[in-house]
């Protein structure tokens, strides 16, 4: 245990500090040891101490800071002995001899391996980052991304395993922060006062940032933003002396340093705390280099990211870092293979598809993860009788009239039944006025359907984006939870010069949107290849939870759960979502109770929802459940489980008495860094035409748990770059899975995706869980952290002065837009 006074928060201070430490005294201190250090409070070293407890001084020189008795500083370290760790426990552990991991352990040797690098490189949680990797890319508005590599061990079936792999993050460019400014709101006249919107948007990317000043010669001095003044540098006033003597930021910085102060109507930098703030002029100041962007990217700026570090899988594997042998390894009595471990793997067949072809069924069999729909039909064409077009953009009229007419047709020729007329004229409206258009279009089409006496409503709302982002999400909670409208949203870009291929998604789109089915699995090959699911009624559930962005600390997360309606063929899917507090990853709402002053305790929740809405479609009650669950971290897996699984037990009580169906709970993990590569590139047999491997990829040997019952599986083909497979993990099975019968199960779902003729990464339902919550985060963007209210959730919860923050309950959607699939 180590504890250094003055305390500091800083990782890279602390280790300064115990580098002085064993410089001064070498390593006869610690008993001749090579110690770990964390970076906090934990050190540890290859056998014992010579002492209990002991206390060092070390004084470290700022060499920034000009006055030197300022400039040195003196630490007392105390180090002393708070535990040993001993190997025994993680030895059985990976013999299987012992079911819970030792974590500690496991953190220790994680600590020994990391030492040598957290010297030389920018940490970031488990990855490091050196401009010395490879060429640092600008990726736009004031950014930069820069190439690292990430580092883990992990215990597997092969004993303990170093997973390493490349990555690359953004980072602010050490420019001066006029120039950031200039990027960052791409400015071209600095010399124009910034608006308070820019001003609100350039506070929040620089809070917390380090810069470093220029305008003393001698002396440079670093400072961290904590805010940016809320007038500008002309207008910035302040105290000078002690005699209450006022000048303004540009006259104190003419007089004391001879700098004449260009951009003064720009606002300044505050360091400090607002009771001794510290005036920075943004021209004075540039960004010191190595600081992560640690918020939302952009979409152009993701792209560009993509862009930068895209490599395809002989490229990647060459790139990823051989594993240098380092002293602290060698201290510790560590020995890692430098060589890539060579795993055995399976290739799952693909399954037979259904589709009609004038008017009989036929099969389809997919190549190498895809198929098209030439000569092919909808398995089942949804009927749309009445719809309309919106277009917000600046497409002519006939332009639009020329796009609907080409997607009514391929709809048509793809198996739908679509009326070629729309129901109203299209209309053509200004962003501007996003909602009053679509209410016009919504009043419209409602009167129209009253005069021609029927009780039907519009069914599909066509909608052509503005050329500008940033009103999608709009149009969508105006449509799904004001107006009750199943809506397509197409790009001015795509509809101007449609191609064949677009369309035909669009379709495909379109039928699941109101109710149809684009394609099933063969039936003969649903009996004979997807053992428990055919043989009896079953559900098929997917649970996500989306989190907001970091620095948005008032918004709520947001669960969304959906569960299969089509038994035993497994397409169609409804979604439920419900809001919850700020990220928090259990799902809150799966089962609730809630007390009615009439009826007493009344049950509710997600899974009872569904389950009941499965018998309404089917007529039969779910025998078994299959929950595939994204989104949960390792370290979480218990207590998720625990709590999950309860619900969906006390949810299927509260339909029956004693109604328990078997159970099996499997995590999908997307979010990891294990690639497998083909053991040769280039061979045909092992590899597609991207030069990954093949879809249907199955390993569940070697690099998997020791213990537990999970897998890895790449069920889709690659495009670009190196495929990741997705990470399957069974918590709980009570349907007693072969791994077999589970590995083909969901190798099989992935080509039952409703949105493209390829088979996906991830299996659909939890695929569309993750959609259905994106969706429903939509529907609270306009929610800001301020506490304002907003149309549709005004005085449904407020941002308490003190404590938590409340949760901000979702606007509830439409029963007609719930009852297909809308977030498709």
């Amino acid at each position: 245990m180590v504890s250094i006074n003055p305390e500091s928060k800083s990782r890279a201070v602390n280790r300064e500090v115990l580098s002085e430490l064993i410089k001064l005294h070498g390593k006869t201190s610690l008993g001749g040891k090579l110690p770990a250090y964390d970076g906090r409070k934990s050190l540890y070293t290859a056998g014992s101490l010579p002492f209990e407890s002991e206390e060092f001084s070390v004084t470290l020189v700022d060499p920034e800071k000009k006055d030197k008795e300022k400039a040195e500083r003196e630490y007392k370290i105390t180090i002393r002995i708070a535990g040993r760790t001993d190997l025994y426990h993680l030895q059985q552990f990976l013999k299987g001899r012992q079911r819970d991991m030792p974590q500690e352990t496991i953190q220790v040797l994680d600590v020994v391996l990391r030492e040598s690098p957290s010297w030389n490189y920018v940490t970031v949680s488990r990855s490091f980052f050196s401009t010395t990797f490879g060429h640092r890319g600008d990726i736009g508005e004031g950014l930069e991304c820069w190439r690292g590599y990430y580092q883990s061990l992990r215990p597997t079936q092969m004993g303990l395993s170093l997973n390493i792999d490349i990555s690359a993050t953004s980072f602010f460019k050490p420019v001066t922060v006029v120039q950031f400014v200039l990027e960052f709101l791409n400015l071209r006249d600095a010399s124009r006062p910034l608006t308070d919107r820019d001003r609100v948007k350039i506070k929040k990317a620089l809070r917390g940032v380090r810069v470093e000043t220029n305008h003393q010669e001698d002396q440079i001095r670093r400072y961290k933003i904590t805010g940016i003044t809320p007038v500008p540098m002309s207008q910035l006033i302040f105290p000078v002396d002690e005699r209450g003597t006022r000048m303004s930021v540009v006259q104190y910085f003419m007089q004391r340093y001879k700098y004449n102060l260009q951009y003064t109507s720009w606002p300044c930098l505050q360091s400090g705390s607002d009771a001794r703030p510290v005036y920075l002029p943004m021209e004075a100041c540039k960004i010191v280099e190595g600081q992560r962007y640690s918020k939302k990217l952009n979409d152009k700026q993701v792209t560009n990211i993509l862009r930068a570090t895209c490599q395809r899988p002989q490229q990647r594997e060459q790139s990823i870092r051989e594993y240098a042998e380092d002293k602290f390894a060698q201290e510790f009595g560590i020995n890692v293979c430098s060589d890539l471990v060579s795993v055995p793997a399976r290739v799952l067949p693909p399954p037979m598809l259904r589709y009609h072809d004038s008017g009989k069924e036929k099969t389809c069999a997919p190549s190498v993860g895809q198929w098209n729909m030439i000569n092919k039909k909808m398995i089942n064409g949804g009927i749309i009788d009445n719809w309309a077009c919106v277009s917000f953009s600046r497409m002519r009229p006939e332009e639009v009239y020329r796009f609907c007419c080409d997607l009514i047709q391929m709809c048509n020729m793809t198996g739908m039944s679509v009326n070629p007329r729309p129901l109203v004229d299209n209309r053509s409206a200004s962003p501007n006025h996003i909602e009053n258009a679509l209410r016009d279009v919504y009043r419209r089409t409602t009167e129209m359907l009253g005069k021609q006496g029927s009780e039907k409503q519009l069914q599909l709302l066509i909608v052509i984006l503005p050329e500008v982002s940033g009103s999608y999400g709009k149009i969508k909670k105006v449509c799904e939870t004001d107006l009750g409208i199943v809506s397509q949203c197409c790009l001015p870009r795509h509809a101007s010069r449609p191609n064949k291929q677009y369309l035909e998604n669009v379709a495909l789109k379109i039928n699941v949107k109101v109710g149809g089915r684009n394609t099933v699995l063969e039936r003969a090959f649903v009996r004979n290849g997807i053992p428990f699911v055919s043989e009896v009624p079953t559900i098929i559930f997917g649970a996500d939870v989306t989190h907001p962005p970091p620095g948005e600390d008032s918004a709520s997360s947001i669960a969304a759960v959906v569960a299969s309606m089509d038994w035993p063929e497994i397409t169609k899917y409804r979604g439920l979502v419900s809001a919850q507090p700020h990220r928090q990853e259990i799902i809150e709402d799966l089962f609730s109770v809630t007390k009615d002053p009439q009826r007493g305790n009344v049950n509710g929740g997600m899974i009872r929802e569904l389950l009941i809405a499965f018998r309404r479609k089917t007529g039969l009650r779910p025998e078994r459940i299959l929950f595939y669950r994204d989104g949960v971290s390792e370290g979480q897996f218990s207590h998720v489980l625990l709590h999950e699984m309860d619900a969906i037990r006390k949810a299927c009580a509260s339909l029956e008495e004693g109604y328990m169906p078997p159970v099996t709970f499997v995590v999908v993990q997307k979010r990891h860094h294990t690639r497998l590569f083909p053991e040769v590139h280039g061979r045909r047999d092992m590899t597609d035409k991207s030069g990954n491997i093949l879809p249907g990829t199955v390993v569940d040997l070697m690099i998997c748990h020791p213990t537990e019952f999970d897998f890895y599986l790449c069920s889709h083909a690659g495009i670009q770059g190196t495929s990741r497979p997705t990470h399957y993990h069974v918590l709980y099975d009570e349907n007693h899975f072969t791994a077999d019968a589970l590995q083909s199960l969901t190798n099989n779902l992935c080509y039952t995706y409703a949105r493209c003729t390829r088979a996906v990464s991830v299996v659909p339902p939890a695929y569309y869980a993750h959609l259905a919550a994106f969706r429903a985060r939509y529907y609270v963007e306009g929610d800001s952290s301020d506490g304002g209210s907003t149309p549709g959730s005004s005085g449904q919860a407020a941002i308490a002065r003190e404590g938590p923050v409340e949760v901000r309950q979702l606007p509830k959607i439409k029963d007609n837009v719930k009852d297909v699939m809308f977030y498709c």
